[in-house]
């Protein structure tokens, strides 16, 4: 009793010092708050109502002009691009929410090129209006200094490239031979476009350093993309039970090569094009993204996000979430059909465990690793003809065509095959940038890299990578909070993981070309989080704080 008593005492008492702490506004203060709160709803219907007056008239003649198929997407756009300028903020997180569904929208709102870079209709805007308040305050876009030398080299060298090599195209095209036609092509333009996939999301660390301003952000953010995955995942195992029920019939009475080629016409619900022909053991899911390849990656991303606030959030309602989102990513990896997913998820996941120490961490590992098994267990128990025949497809491909035999039979290729020290051209190996002119499939990155901007580019690119990688190691290390700390490690891992993979090209498409980016932004954030917290402590400093906060 005597316990009892003096535990509600001390709860009584924190809570009147809560109160004492909480200061109580002025009749002043609470009427600047109303005009302030009014004026912010006066800007917002102005805003809304001028840009749906300007979208309704675009609308209106693009109508008449090209179709509904154009109308709406310009209408959308005009109002997207408006409210992301006035209000960043917002338009990053809902440019975070948009990645894995873009795929889906862009088919549900009608299949057009066009709507393949919708999101940047809320990226844009944003990093513009960013751009401009750093101006204004002298701070810098991308607040991580040792990048900056390495970064501004490599533009240097793309822009060489832009004007010597595509512009060189452009201004002396290859003359087409007797009979044939020459290609309709403008060089340039899938320079600017080449360009844009490939250096592009860099600001995306300043947007992301930015938009985290205290703790309370951060976890708003790590639980948003917990969110997004568990999501993406379920909708992902949907869409295979749909396909194996036979309420989607994908490629299953297809004929000859069509019964292994991902079509459009095979779509289920959900994303984009696909292939299931159970008769073959052929089956590629594209998730909730355009195409397999896109849905793969993003499982493999989706193990270093969920294993990071799995082991790290303060709630264990959360961290129960992560474990569910854990699962499902690797549920995913399997009845998906993408043999690099099978493979790169689990070991990602080993991988995680040994670089950040987790393994040590005994509290959390066991619960988390013992669930983890308990599930994969079951599922493997009553779908052994699923693992057996993804086991099967992972094994004859890599006998057939082993990956780093692949990797230097690339490198050798376009070593043979690039223009020069500046490469062939940018976009010229970008898929992307196909409808500018003609594009050569490599399908491995940094022979792709080399293609494009040469050797000097590829070292330059390499340059980056490397500083980014390092820089992001001293700084999760200097981290002492211990969540902070395993949270950046596992940031870490996964920029470590990024930064040398040359399997595929993930840094040229969603999400990992948004993912890299803007979480080395949320890494390099963290130890202001953690001196923060420390200040926290402290009123004087807190209010000190408060009153020279900078808003974003």
């Amino acid at each position: 009793m005597p316990k009892l008593k003096s535990k509600s005492q001390k709860s009584k008492n924190s809570k009147k010092q809560a109160n004492k702490e909480t200061p109580t506004l002025s009749l002043k203060e609470q009427l600047a708050q109303k005009r302030k709160a009014a004026q912010a709803r006066k800007e917002l219907t102005s805003l809304i109502t001028t840009a749906l007056s300007v979208a309704f008239f675009v609308g209106i003649l693009l109508f008449l002009v090209a179709g509904i198929k154009a109308a709406v997407p310009a209408v959308l756009a005009i109002l997207i691009l408006s409210l992301s300028y006035k209000y960043p903020r917002q338009a990053l997180i809902a440019f975070i929410i948009y990645v894995p569904f873009g795929g889906t929208i862009t088919y549900y709102i009608g299949n057009s090129p066009v709507l393949q870079l919708a999101k940047d209709a809320f990226y844009i805007p944003v990093l513009i209006s960013l751009w401009q308040s750093c101006r204004q305050r002298g701070i810098p876009l991308i607040p991580v200094k040792a990048i900056k030398t390495p970064l501004y080299i490599l533009l240097g060298l793309c822009l060489l490239t832009l004007i010597f090599v595509n512009g060189g195209q452009q201004l002396n095209p290859p003359s087409a031979g007797l009979l044939e036609k020459a290609p309709n092509e403008i060089p340039l333009g899938m320079g600017i476009l080449g360009l844009k996939v490939f250096l592009g999301y860099v600001p995306l660390i300043g947007c992301a350093y930015y938009l985290i301003r205290d703790k309370r952000d951060f976890l708003f953010l790590s639980r948003l993309q917990i969110s997004l995955i568990f999501i993406s995942c379920i909708l992902g195992i949907i869409q295979y039970l749909l396909l194996l029920t036979g309420i989607c019939e994908g490629t299953r009475n297809a004929e000859g090569s069509a019964l292994f080629k991902a079509t459009l016409e095979a779509r289920c619900y959900f994303g984009g094009s696909l292939v299931y022909s159970p008769s073959q053991g052929m089956i590629r899911l594209p998730g909730t993204f355009v195409a397999p390849w896109q849905w793969a990656w993003f499982l493999i991303s989706s193990t270093f996000f969920t294993f990071a606030t799995g082991f790290t959030d303060p709630s264990i309602i959360w961290r129960i979430v992560s474990l569910g989102s854990l699962v499902t990513v690797f549920i995913n990896a399997v009845v998906s059909g993408q043999r690099i997913a099978l493979a790169l998820v689990p070991t990602c996941f080993v991988i995680l465990l040994l670089l950040t120490g987790q393994v040590g961490n005994l509290k959390r590992f066991i619960p988390i690793g013992v669930g983890l098994a308990l599930v994969i267990s079951i599922a493997v128990v009553t779908n052994p003809t699923v693992v057996e025949e993804r086991t099967a497809s992972f094994t004859s491909r890599w006998e057939a065509s082993p990956p780093q035999e692949f990797i230097v039979q690339q490198f050798e290729e376009n070593w043979k095959s690039v223009d020069g020290p500046l490469g062939s051209g940018l976009g010229r190996a970008t898929n992307s940038a196909r409808a500018l002119g003609q594009t050569k499939l490599v399908e491995t990155y940094y022979p792709k890299v080399l293609y494009e901007v040469g050797i000097l580019g590829l070292l330059g690119f390499v340059a980056l990578v490397t500083t980014l990688t390092f820089t992001a190691f001293r700084t999760y290390r200097r981290i002492k909070n211990r969540n902070f700390r395993s949270y950046g490690a596992a940031l870490w891992v996964f920029i470590l993981f990024i930064s040398y993979n040359t399997y595929y090209y993930p840094l040229d498409v969603d999400p990992v070309a948004v993912y890299y980016w803007f979480f080395a932004g949320v890494l390099f954030k963290l130890p202001a989080l953690e001196k923060q917290d420390k200040e926290d402590a402290d009123p004087k400093k807190a209010a000190k704080k408060k009153r020279l906060h900078t808003k974003f």
